[in-house]
């Protein structure tokens, strides 16, 4: 049985997670959009950036942030005199760190499926008079649907297991940024508490091969429904 303590883990881990796809989704789609079906000056540049994250020591993005929205920074500074918005040390803070981390899963993925959307199905829909919003939520979007939802199960599952950004920019407070691998660090530092952390370490894995199997068990039956559709 979980104590307390780990239920609260494990709560506060799937809600961050959530919230970190949650503000991801739409700018990965348009940044994988933008990648997929554009060439411009700097696309490569762009094309690092977003990708930094999974070369980067997940502490140095931790620091940027830090630097960036915590209450000295530029961007926190403003967030925290305008809008009262205070970031770091956060819950709010730990979805922030886990999406950038998951972003360039989440990018990849859509990406790739919108390269594999045929542009002259998108060509024939504008030619019938469709304009460019409806073409893309009626034609380009479906089409990528697999690619869509498995990125969005990978970037869950990335942000679920984030550890170095998460306690860098918002710490390892209890009941408000302690995830699960936060948890699980902190009994390993406990003595005595091996058996706790043998119990988070198989729900972590447990967890993680539930998010490839939903991956790929979402992608192929969006790839089914599209072939049954075509027929």
């Amino acid at each position: 049985m979980l104590s307390d303590a780990e239920w609260q883990a494990l709560a506060l881990s799937l809600k961050i997670a959530g919230s970190a796809v949650g503000w991801t989704l739409i700018p990965g789609i348009a940044l994988a959009w933008l990648l997929a079906r554009h060439d411009f000056r700097g696309k490569s540049l762009l094309d690092g950036v977003i990708h930094l994250p999974l070369v980067l020591p997940p502490v140095v993005v931790g620091y940027l942030l830090l630097l960036t929205l915590g209450r000295q920074g530029w961007l926190g500074h403003w967030l925290q005199a305008s809008l009262g918005i205070t970031l770091p040390f956060t819950w709010q803070g730990a979805a922030v760190a886990g999406g950038v981390m998951a972003f360039p899963l989440l990018v990849r993925a859509v990406r790739l499926s919108l390269e594999a959307v045929d542009p002259k199905l998108e060509a024939a829909a504008a030619t019938l008079g469709a304009g460019r919003w409806r073409v893309l939520f009626t034609i380009t979007l479906p089409l990528a649907l697999p690619g869509l939802l498995t990125g969005s199960v990978l970037a869950f599952a990335r942000a679920l297991s984030e550890f170095g950004a998460t306690i860098t920019f918002a710490s390892n407070i209890p009941g408000e940024t302690r995830t699960l691998p936060l948890a699980l660090y902190t009994l390993i530092q406990t003595p005595g508490k091996e058996a706790a952390a043998a119990r988070l370490c198989a729900i972590s894995i447990a967890i993680a091969m539930l998010s490839l199997i939903a991956s790929e068990w979402l992608a192929r039956r969006a790839r089914r429904r599209l072939q049954e559709r075509d027929r």
